[in-house]
């Protein structure tokens, strides 16, 4: 396999886990929103650092990813 396949390959599955990522972030910040006034304070607390850690982790796999096509425009 060639690396342009490999860095495509990589692409493909960053993609997925991206979509994956944002889309439990975003149901998870709705349902926070929703449930807001009536849920244990605690898990709002762990809400908050999930949402906060899903966020975060989003945006490092979008850096991977454009790191990845630079390199793939390199090539």
């Amino acid at each position: 396999m060639s690396q342009t396949e490999r860095i495509k390959e990589e692409l493909g599955w960053l993609k997925v886990v991206f979509g994956i990522s944002v889309t439990i972030d975003v149901s998870l910040i709705a349902w926070l929103v929703q449930s807001y006034a009536s849920i244990n304070r605690v898990i709002l607390i762990v809400g908050f650092v999930i949402v906060s850690g899903l966020t975060v982790g989003a945006v490092l796999i979008n850096l991977v990813v454009y790191r990845r096509l630079k390199k793939l425009e390199t090539l």
